[in-house]
């Protein structure tokens, strides 16, 4: 596999992955801008409404036999988050030309198609569909009201909401219910016509492909004609380049709630500016509480039995830990004071040489899963881009495997609690 860039305009670039290890290409438009709160839930509701219909195929009916007719294609489309910016990712997968029976060039289609959602949707005079509008608001504020329903998912949002307060990073992905009734079809007409011209816009072309003629088959087409150069501002995620500033004292947030289960995480800040900082702490993060062989696992939830669930997770974009843990109510203090001494044994040195081999081999083992599927490495491959690391699969390996023992000690020096947040009855 390889992988190569080019910017069609200024803003605009398409990244071709070009390998034979699928049976399907796939097509994507991902557009980037930094996460605020006056525009998040407009956001959300934009892949929604695009995806109904285009001018061409005006329905999701249409949009559907459409992808049958490319021999049962899949389209999809979604939002994420990562860092301080929010991404809209659309995509459609196909089977590869030489599959089709009739010689039909169906990666045209498909990058055709894509294109034509994203930036030729249905119209009504001009504007965005009223209709559409409407029964996506409804389906918007049912979305935002459940996530209460996965009370760990919940915690893990309310805690990253108290750390980020103000900040991008701190903003649910799907918006807020108090603005749905204010937006109109003037106001998110508006925003989509402001996204289109304002974005970063990658397209990522994925499989057995011919770089040139898919360029010209992207600069031939009069949806990529009518888009305008554009500065593409984004928030650069990167590795840890700024010391953090050090709370003087964690952040406590109880909520009550009619839970049986009490839901514990704790966000911890990682003040460690090296070149190789981001494995470093994926390291770091794998003994502390990734996996089964975690010193969370087998000491908070085995041993001691002070946890149902357990895990930690690292946001390389900002430098952050989460532990998360789902207790009985009343072992609150014991569980706490039993994380922090894992995180103190880490900085301690008591952890072995194989500890660290441990958790490499499981790393790389989900490392080498990115290329298993297209779509995985999209997602992987947009996190490169806005990092400005362009790091091959391999390379991300390579610097796992040269994580040392004094690079764990370094960095768990510097590994702070911010926030504790408790969700208990």
């Amino acid at each position: 596999m390889n992988k190569i860039t080019v910017e069609l305009k200024q803003g605009i670039k398409v990244h071709f992955i070009n390998t034979d290890k699928y049976k399907t290409d796939l097509s994507c438009i991902i557009l980037t801008v930094p996460l605020k709160r006056e525009i998040v839930t407009k956001n959300a509701l934009i892949p929604f409404l695009l995806r109904r219909g285009t001018e061409k195929l005006p329905s999701q009916y249409e949009i559907n036999k459409e992808m049958e007719n490319m021999y049962g294609a899949s389209f999809n489309c979604g939002i994420d988050k990562t860092g301080d910016n929010i991404i809209l990712k659309f995509y459609i997968e196909s089977i590869r030309n030489e599959f089709a029976l009739n010689g039909e060039n169906i990666l045209e289609m498909n990058i055709s198609n894509v294109l034509d959602i994203v930036f030729n949707p249905l119209k009504v005079n001009g504007k965005l569909n009223a209709e559409f509008l409407e029964i996506e608001k409804e389906n918007l504020r049912k979305v935002i009201s459940s996530k209460i329903d996965d009370k760990d998912a919940y915690a893990y949002e309310r805690c990253i909401s108290e750390m980020y307060k103000g900040e991008g990073f701190g903003l649910f992905k799907f918006g807020y219910v108090e603005d749905i009734d204010e937006i109109t079809i003037d106001s998110i007409t508006e925003y989509y016509n402001w996204l289109i011209d304002n974005a970063k816009i990658d397209i990522f072309i994925s499989g057995k492909i011919n770089d040139e003629e898919v360029k010209t088959i992207l600069l031939n087409n009069e949806n990529i004609k009518r888009l305008n150069p554009r500065e593409g501002y984004y928030i650069l995620n990167n590795e840890s380049t700024e010391c953090k500033e050090i709370v003087e004292k964690e952040n406590e947030i109880l909520e009550s709630m009619n839970v049986v289960q009490g839901k514990l995480v704790l966000g911890l800040d990682v003040d460690f500016k090296d070149e190789n900082a981001q494995c470093i702490a994926l390291v770091y993060n794998a003994i502390l509480g990734d996996g089964a062989n975690s010193m969370m696992f087998q000491n908070v939830r085995e041993k001691e039995g002070l946890a149902y669930s357990s895990k930690s997770t690292f946001i390389k974009q900002k430098m952050n830990i989460f532990v998360r843990c789902g207790i009985q109510i009343e072992n609150y203090e014991k569980a706490l004071s039993l994380i922090k001494v894992q995180l103190e044994n880490i900085k301690n040195g008591l952890f072995t040489v194989e500890d660290i081999e441990v958790a490499k081999v499981y790393l790389t083992s989900s490392i080498k899963n990115i290329e298993e599927e297209q779509d995985t490495e999209v997602v992987y491959y947009i996190g490169q881009e806005l990092s400005k690391t362009n790091r091959s699969v391999e390379e991300y390996i390579s610097r796992i495997e040269q994580v040392t023992k004094e690079d764990v000690l370094n960095i768990a020096k510097n590994v702070h609690v911010n926030t504790v947040y408790f969700l208990k009855n």
